[in-house]
């Protein structure tokens, strides 16, 4: 089969579209086809060697895939040969066939093509378990996104107003901006031109957020303190911006708030099952019925991996970045 490998760290180019071993399912696992996989901010970070996979994953970059069964490792029972699914991956979506764990696999949602599922897993994991089962965002509550226009905001945007919340959205051009509120959210920032502390405040009398999903870090720790309500919470999944900052303890305590930090790439199998679970309970019907759908920017095939890092880190696109395992045409 072939793989997108990382022979040496560095830019895109470093990507090769290379022949490698088919991987054996172990006990608990199925071999997957991929069809597609998706591009995520991890992806370039291990392409610059800067976070490798976690003990025993693939080596080569890729969180998530779609794709169908063809083998069942053993103790195999509740899925079959020929299941299409798309799954949570520790690595090892770019490539043509993976093996992955049964507890972070997904069937595919009605509605929702094969290759579409691919951008599902990993967003949905990561929303579903920051904002919801550690932040526990309820109706009535405001959200704050820092990245609108990306993978996890466009889709953080949809979840958030299915369970009734308020979304206010940070992004960096009109053109995000106003896709973001095709998509539900009520309150646009733009970051290059708009202190998101102030517009929060006016737009919630000066309450702030009760939640805030943060890709940034250390450069907005302190804003995003300031910009939190009372109770508030401050879920960080993303270190763009740095991974040092200095926190002002006393107003924390003074809003009563917590702050909480989280990766998905290296969490035990068990707690990733139990993540993957709650997506399917709660997500999984709202994407059926169409109230909450998937944000696609471009699909290209795995060979032009590099491409489709560029256009990640250009943050020229809205959604997710797919990468399809068939040649390109």
């Amino acid at each position: 089969m072939h793989a997108v490998t990382i022979p040496e760290p560095g830019g895109p180019d470093a990507l090769v579209w290379a022949e490698v071993p088919v991987p054996e399912p172990a006990e608990g696992e199925v071999l997957v086809e991929v069809a597609a996989s998706a591009v995520n901010r991890a992806d370039l970070l291990q392409r610059q060697g800067f976070y490798d996979p976690p003990p025993g994953a693939s080596p080569y970059p890729g969180l998530e895939c779609s794709g169908r069964i063809t083998a069942l490792g053993p103790g195999v029972s509740t899925w079959a040969v020929g299941d299409e699914v798309c799954a949570l991956l520790g690595g090892g979506g770019y490539a043509e066939q993976v093996a992955v764990p049964t507890g972070q696999l997904l069937p595919v949602p009605d509605g929702i093509d094969l290759t579409t599922a691919a951008s599902l897993p990993e967003v949905t994991s990561t929303i579903w378990s920051n904002v919801f089962m550690v932040a526990h965002l309820r109706p009535g509550e405001t959200l704050l996104v820092h990245g609108g226009g990306s993978g996890i905001g466009t889709m953080a945007i949809q979840l958030a107003k299915a369970v009734g919340a308020r979304v206010a959205v940070t992004a960096g051009s009109k053109e995000k901006l106003d896709r973001c509120a095709e998509l539900g959210a009520d309150i646009l920032i733009n970051y290059r031109e708009q202190d998101f502390v102030e517009e929060l405040r006016a737009a919630t009398d000066g309450q702030g957020a009760d939640v805030i999903l943060d890709i940034i870090g250390a450069k907005y720790l302190q804003k995003n303190v300031k910009a939190l309500a009372f109770n508030g919470r401050l879920a960080i999944i993303g270190l763009q911006g740095g991974v040092k900052g200095e926190l002002n303890l006393g107003a924390l305590l003074s809003k009563r708030a917590a702050v909480t930090a989280t990766s998905l790439r290296a969490r035990p199998a068990a707690e990733k099952a139990a993540i993957v679970a709650a997506v399917k309970e709660h997500v999984w019907p709202l994407l059926a019925d169409g109230r909450v759908k998937p944000v696609v920017d471009r699909t290209l095939p795995m060979s032009r991996a590099a491409d489709a890092h560029r256009a990640l880190e250009e943050s020229s696109h809205i959604g997710k970045i797919l990468l399809t395992s068939q040649p390109e045409s």
